[in-house]
């Protein structure tokens, strides 16, 4: 009787401590509450995105003294940490720390160098953003004052591009217009004001922008193509108008959502710029004179994210855009993002950074940039998600090309749970140059590039 007794007791307690856990929600974030309701709080969060890419390689490239005609690299493209937090009714603090292209090469180009500086694989985890804020309105959007480093960007959406929610493999990098040359990876030294007042968004901005000499590479060399200046500094102006038709955009912090996976029903058009007096500079007269250019960027564009059926969850994203780049006469800028190459055989005039997967993603002209994505039904998979196919395309007419430069990437989401856990496969089409008989850059073929990425956010 004795025992019986005690099984009763046993079982009474193992039922209660399962219904308890039952009524336990779900944890889906790491949020430490300050007050009683929780708007004071203080929250971290956590991104890794890893990448395994095939590529082919631009004519001519090397990796580590070899010719590599393909590449096979495996790489981290992004490592972050978010601390933030609503501190009291108007003071609200961010914080960002990180590390970003970490692959087999890292460390390059100081391997091999000229100068005999020596690489090193370890890559600093370095602050990204550290910003803090003030509202002007207790609880209120209005009107938001703020400084400190930070990406908050007048030029369009993707210049602030919040990389947790990307719906593409990647974002438009070229909307990123000063990224590691005068800026730390997209981020300045800002002092801003942003807000929404009833359907519109604004953004605001004065940035204290680095010197070109500051960016860990070595300075080019002053020449009839424009560059970014290595003597005298001025202030950038920016700013950034959004009107939204439906819903507005997620405004906790100064970073914007790339696709909200049909849990919010936006469309906007966006007008922005960016300004800085004599940014660039070029030579003139065989190299006698010394020509300043202004910098002067600017955007319009509309952005659609909406559900198209919410029982079945389906949903559609898409964005069109267009960028007038002026960086000062026939500035150019090849980039390859993570480059899985060290060098090149080949000599394109005026530029460097060639080999790889770069191509010419920043120039003084115009470009149109377009992506979209169709989110299929919420259970297609049932526990083990649903897809999000997409295709995007860059048309960039730049002075120093002969033609037009189309960049088209094609891949498909799956996605596990959100974006909280993503598998994406990305194929790019890209082209390649040569040298023109009038200085410029001509297409000479095109290569692509295979690449799959899993993504883990919390």
């Amino acid at each position: 009787m004795k025992h019986f007794s005690w099984l009763l007791v046993f079982g009474a307690l193992t039922t209660q401590a399962q219904d308890s856990l039952k009524t336990v929600p779900e944890k889906n974030e790491l949020k430490y509450n300050l007050n009683a309701s929780g708007s004071h709080f203080f929250k971290a969060t956590f991104l890794n995105q890893t990448w395994v890419r095939f590529n082919n390689s631009n004519p001519g490239t090397t990796v580590v003294g070899e010719p590599a005609p393909q590449t096979l690299d495996l790489g981290l493209r992004r490592t972050r940490i978010q601390l933030f937090g609503q501190i009291t009714d108007r003071a609200f603090v961010y914080i960002q720390m990180g590390m970003n292209n970490f692959n087999f090469l890292n460390g390059f180009p100081a391997l091999g160098n000229a100068q005999g500086v020596p690489s090193n694989r370890k890559v600093a985890f370095f602050v990204h953003d550290a910003v803090v804020e003030y509202s002007a309105f207790a609880n209120k959007d209005r009107l938001k004052i703020g400084g400190g480093l930070t990406i908050l960007n007048g030029l369009s959406r993707f210049s602030q591009p919040g990389v947790s929610s990307i719906m593409t493999l990647d974002v438009p990098v070229f909307a990123q217009a000063t990224v590691d040359q005068t800026d730390e990876f997209s981020r300045k030294l800002t002092l801003y004001a942003r807000g929404q007042a009833g359907k519109w968004d604004y953004r605001l901005g004065l940035s204290d922008p680095f010197p070109i000499g500051t960016s860990g590479n070595p300075v080019p060399a002053i020449s009839a193509n424009s560059t970014f200046a290595a003597k005298g500094h001025h202030k950038q102006y920016q700013a950034l108008l959004i009107y939204n038709f439906f819903d507005r955009d997620a405004h906790q912090t100064p970073y914007m959502t790339s696709t909200y996976l049909g849990k919010k029903k936006v469309l906007n058009i966006e007008g922005g710029f960016i300004s800085q007096k004599a940014a660039t500079w070029r030579t003139q007269n065989a190299g006698r004179d010394t020509l300043y250019n202004a910098m002067n960027l600017w955007s319009l564009a509309m952005f659609a994210d909406m559900p198209v059926n919410k029982a079945k969850g389906t949903a559609v994203s898409a964005y069109l855009g267009y960028f007038h780049t002026d960086y000062g006469t026939n500035y150019l800028r090849f980039n390859g993002i993570m480059n899985p190459a060290n060098g090149t055989s080949q000599s394109l005039s005026g530029v460097s950074g060639i080999q790889g997967n770069a191509f010419p993603m920043f120039g003084t002209g115009n470009v149109m940039y377009t992506q979209f994505g169709y989110l299929c039904a919420s259970d297609l998979f049932g526990k083990n998600g649903t897809l999000m196919p997409y295709a995007s395309a860059q048309i960039a007419d730049y002075q120093r090309l002969t033609k037009t430069a189309g960049i088209y990437n094609i891949g498909l989401n799956w996605l596990l749970k959100g974006h909280t856990s993503k598998i994406s496969l990305d194929f790019q089409n890209r082209p390649v140059y040569q040298n023109a008989t009038d200085g410029r850059l001509q297409s000479n073929g095109r290569r692509g590039a295979l690449t799959l990425q899993y993504q883990v956010f919390i």
